[in-house]
């Protein structure tokens, strides 16, 4: 036997069947609906019974009937392509399509070739380093600042070594000495944890420490080897070669004694 429903379900459960349905509907809705396409409505595909047209070479025409201006692309043997459709009207311009998505995509690549992304490179060291040791490492943050990055400083203490992180602090501030001409701090130095950093910044950009190493290494090319000197004239005498010495005379050929 069922247990009957008490007063506050039978309140609540057509809400929440109402509410469970339209869920579903909605749910069904953005499940049929598809991807919003971002490409532009071009020729038959513009909805809008009139636009405002724009010739090819940027010419204002006017407001005119969608079949009007399709009828215009055609006998221009152009395409009508919605450039503004959020407008009232929207606004079409007569243009060759293909053409101009070829450019777009020419534009985009040559900025993503263009574009410079900085890197961070990371240098550690401890405090009690060794002459030699830091000399390495400071040769390592000039070479990455003189390629246009950002090096990130860090000394690790351990030990006994935490108590006295002024040890980390002179480390850091003589290595910014040492790299001034290449680099600038960009973040001063910063207990974190049982490290301490520091963040330098080149002074000049990736683009332009490219462009300098290029530069560089064409000036480091080699010259071709010289040209072979000139072939004398033709009226001054050419030197015989001479007979090998140990080529036998012919015969009855009488070889010259001494002088």
């Amino acid at each position: 036997m069922r247990r009957p429903l008490s007063r506050r379900s039978r309140r609540r459960g057509p809400r929440g069947r109402a509410h469970t349905a339209a869920g579903g509907a909605d749910g069904g809705i953005q499940a049929q609906g598809g991807h919003i396409s971002a490409e532009a409505r071009i020729n038959e595909r513009i909805r809008s019974p009139e636009v405002r047209l724009v010739g090819p070479k940027g010419e204002q025409i006017g407001i005119v009937s969608i079949n009007d201006a399709l009828k215009l692309a055609q006998e221009a043997d152009l395409d009508l392509v919605e450039v503004a459709p959020t407008a009232r009207p929207p606004v079409a311009k007569l243009m060759d399509y293909g053409k101009f998505k070829y450019e777009a995509a020419v534009k985009a690549r040559e900025s993503r070739k263009n574009q410079t992304q900085t890197i961070v490179k990371e240098i550690k060291l401890r405090p009690k380093i060794d002459p030699h040791d830091y000399g390495t490492k400071k040769g390592h943050v000039e070479r990455f600042l003189k390629a246009g990055d950002k090096v990130k400083v860090t000394i690790m203490f351990r030990g006994r070594e935490q108590s006295r992180p002024e040890l980390g602090f002179r480390l850091l501030q003589r290595l910014a000495g040492d790299v001034e001409e290449l680099g600038f701090v960009e973040s001063q130095p910063k207990q974190d944890g049982r490290n301490m950093i520091m963040v330098i910044g080149p002074h000049k950009k990736k683009s332009e420490a490219k462009a300098h190493a290029g530069q560089s290494h064409s000036k480091s090319v080699p010259s071709p080897r010289p040209a072979a000197p000139a072939a004398q004239g033709d009226g001054a005498p050419t030197a015989a070669p001479e007979l090998a010495a140990s080529e036998p005379a012919a015969e009855g050929a009488t070889v010259p004694g001494p002088a």
